[in-house]
């Protein structure tokens, strides 16, 4: 497999283990990788993503409960393929 269609298929798998575990109302999921090249994350295999995710499931959960809950989400993934994580989530209401 291609390194562009391996980044592909992981951005894919994110992007649906957290429509499945939170039903997004909007969801954007970018592989920044190629602004790390000869950092150490990226010659392991293992990739940097930026994901902007707004869920009502997101509603009292502090900030860092929901870095945590996206961290879970993604289980394997943080070991296997994601060497870098940002993430931004919102409830519908802190968006307007």
């Amino acid at each position: 497999m291609s390194e562009a269609a391996a980044a592909g298929d992981r951005v894919a798998r994110i992007r649906a283990a957290l429509q499945a575990a939170f039903q997004p109302q909007a969801l954007e999921v970018v592989d920044d990788s190629h602004k790390h090249a000869g950092h150490a994350g990226a010659r392991d295999g293992r990739g940097h993503f930026a994901v902007k995710i707004v869920s009502p499931a997101f509603a009292g959960m502090a900030p860092l409960a929901r870095h945590r809950a996206v961290y879970a989400t993604l289980g394997e993934m943080m070991q296997t393929d994601i060497h870098a994580l940002q993430i931004v989530a919102k409830t519908p209401e802190e968006v307007g």
